[in-house]
C-alpha cells in the first residue's frame, strides 16, 4: 500500500489578471521505504508539489482540487493546527538553506529535544541522549560536545546535516526533501545523498526527493517524475527514465548529462524556455520546443500514457499516434 498518494493534484494563484494554474491534475504516489525523485528545470512546480503536500503553500496559492493522502487520510483539507502536528510528526521537511529552518536564538540540542518532546512520548532527558545519537548518525563529530553549540558555529554542510537529524528525530513516515544538497560542495553532496538513502531504507521511510541534478536522482531514487510547466512529463524507474527516456523533454534532460563511458563532442541541449504560467501553451505545454511535434500536440493535452516500462504524457505513445 502506498504512504502518501497524491490524486489529481490543481494549485491555483488568483491575481488581478485571472487564475494562474501552478500545478494541473498531477498524480503519483510513494510506498513506505521508497525514494521518489522530482526533477525537471526552474518553474516546473517540483517545489510547489513539496509545499502542497506538507501544508506550506504560500499565499495566494491555494489547493484548488484534487486530493493528498497519507496512510489513506486526507491531508489537504485539514485546519492549520491539525497539520502543524501532522508536519512535525509524520511528515518531516529539509530545505535547501539549513538557515531557513534552524532558529539562530537555540542551540541545536535544544531545537532537537523540542521537536522530539513535543511529537514523541519522552522527556526531556531521554531526549536529548537521543537527540546526541542522531547527531552521530548525520555525520556530525563530537556530537556530544556539539549539542550545546548554537547553529552559526557549524560550516553550511554540518548546518544541512543538523536540518536532516531535525527533520528524522520525530521519526517521521514522510520526508519532502527539497533540493537538500545544492548548498553543500560536491564531496558532502555525496555523504548526504547515502545517508538519506539508507536512512529510508533501514527505517522504511517514503521520501520525496526534489531537485534538478539528474546525478542525484540517479544515484538515490527508485522512481523518478520528471515535470515540466506543472504537470508529469513522464514517471518510472529511475533506470528506465536515465537509459531510455520516453518523453521528448526527458530524452532532451537526459541527453544533456555528460556519459562517463564515452567522449562526445557536444552536448544535447533544450532550445527555448519553461513557459510562464501567463503563457502556458495549447496542447502538450512543451510543443514549442520539442523536435518531434505533430498536429494533435498543439490542439490536445495529453494525459499519462503507458510507453513501455515508464508512463509519459505524450502522444507518441496513443494509437495510431500520427495518423490523428
Amino acid at each position: 500500500m502506498s504512504l502518501l498518494q497524491v490524486k489529481n493534484l490543481r494549485v491555483e494563484f488568483p491575481t488581478r489578471r485571472g487564475t494562474l494554474v501552478a500545478l494541473d491534475d498531477v498524480s503519483f504516489d510513494i510506498a513506505p521505504g521508497e525514494v521518489l525523485g522530482v526533477v525537471g528545470e526552474s518553474g516546473a512546480g517540483k517545489s510547489m508539489t513539496g509545499a502542497a503536500i506538507i501544508g506550506l503553500l504560500e499565499p495566494p496559492g491555494r489547493i484548488a482540487s484534487g486530493q493528498i493522502l497519507l496512510e489513506g487520510r486526507r491531508i489537504d483539507n485539514l485546519p492549520y493546527e491539525q497539520m502543524r502536528q501532522i508536519r512535525g510528526r509524520q511528515i518531516g521537511a529539509i530545505f535547501q538553506d539549513p538557515l531557513t529552518t534552524l532558529n539562530p536564538l537555540y542551540t541545536i540540542g535544544r531545537q532537537l529535544v523540542e521537536t522530539m518532546t513535543t511529537h514523541l512520548p519522552i522527556g526531556p532527558a531521554e531526549a536529548r541522549e537521543k537527540a546526541i545519537g542522531w547527531l552521530e548518525l548525520v555525520g556530525i563529530p563530537a556530537a556530544r560536545e556539539r549539542i550545546d553549540s548554537y547553529p552559526h558555529e557549524f560550516s553550511g554542510g554540518m548546518r544541512q546535516r543538523v536540518v536532516i537529524a531535525l527533520a528524522l528525530c520525530a521519526e517521521p513516515k514522510l520526508i519532502v526533501a527539497d533540493e537538500p544538497t545544492t548548498a553543500l560542495d560536491v564531496s558532502i553532496q555525496a555523504q548526504v545523498i547515502a545517508m538519506l538513502k539508507t536512512l529510508a531504507r533501514e527505517k522504511g521511510t517514503a521520501m520525496m526527493l526534489v531537485t534538478h541534478d539528474m546525478g542525484v536522482i540517479a544515484e538515490t531514487a527508485d522512481r523518478v517524475a520528471v515535470m515540466y510547466a506543472g504537470r508529469i512529463a513522464e514517471i518510472g524507474p529511475v533506470r528506465e527514465v536515465v537509459r531510455q527516456a520516453r518523453h521528448p523533454y526527458s530524452q532532451g534532460l537526459m541527453g544533456s548529462i555528460p556519459p562517463l563511458d564515452r567522449r562526445v563532442e557536444r552536448l544535447q541541449q533544450i532550445d527555448g524556455a519553461m513557459p510562464r504560467l501567463t503563457a502556458i501553451p495549447q496542447g502538450c505545454a512543451y510543443n514549442p520546443r520539442c523536435p518531434q511535434v505533430f498536429s494533435r500536440c498543439t490542439g490536445e493535452r495529453p494525459d499519462l500514457l503507458d510507453a513501455g516500462t515508464t508512463r509519459a504524457a505524450c502522444w507518441l505513445y496513443a494509437e495510431g499516434a500520427r495518423n490523428v
